[in-house]
């Protein structure tokens, strides 16, 4: 098996909710690093200009954001 075709099988098994991670991933993967960089200065950018920066998200709310319980961080 080469290893593209390990990577979609991988990609395959996957939860949806988690594939995100793994977007970001491979874009990362093919960006250069020029590029990454301004994308990182366009986010810090945005979280100084953002309204809401300082809001507080409590534990139980970012889990539910994330798509995971507090059971399955403690297992």
């Amino acid at each position: 098996m080469s290893n593209k075709e390990l990577a979609i099988q991988l990609l395959n098994d996957i939860p949806e909710y988690k594939l995100g991670y793994a977007i970001a991933y491979l874009q990362g993967l093919r960006a250069d690093e020029e590029a990454d960089d301004a994308y990182c200065e366009q986010l810090l950018e945005e979280y100084k200009n953002s309204s809401n920066k300082d809001d507080f998200v409590p534990l139980e709310e970012a889990l539910e954001i994330c798509g995971v319980s507090l059971d399955e961080l403690q297992d």
